[in-house]
Formats: structure tokens, C-alpha cells, sequence
């Protein structure tokens, strides 16, 4: 199943910028933690690798 997301465009005066939200049910099945680093790679026009850092630049516990 995946999850349609869409691209936001904030336009400044200094450049654009590029967000994409994560989705909520892949947060948290990917146990993703406030502040964390990730690491895109291009793979081709039509796919984007996201990459966990081996180390997390945020070490607090997941409460739920």
C-alpha cells in the first residue's frame, strides 16, 4: 500500500524551498524520532533512496 503525499513549494526571497510531509503511519513504523537526520539519494528522475544516518542526531525515547 502506499502513502499519495504531496510536494509543497515556499516561495522567499532567497530561493525556494521544497517540503515533503512523511506520513504519520510511516513515522512511526519507521520509529523515527524528532530531529533525526536523513540522507536523500537521486536514483533517477522518478526515484528518491531516503537513507537513516547510522547515528541519530537526537537520542530521547519514544513515548507513548
Amino acid at each position: 500500500m502506499g502513502y499519495p503525499t504531496k510536494i509543497q513549494l515556499i516561495s522567499r526571497q532567497k530561493g525556494n524551498q521544497w517540503y515533503v510531509n512523511f506520513p504519520n503511519a510511516l513515522a512511526e513504523a519507521m520509529n523515527f524520532v524528532k530531529g533525526e537526520t536523513v540522507e536523500w539519494t537521486v536514483m533517477s528522475t522518478t526515484c528518491l533512496q531516503m537513507k537513516r544516518r547510522l547515528h541519530r542526531t537526537h537520542t530521547a525515547k519514544r513515548t507513548k
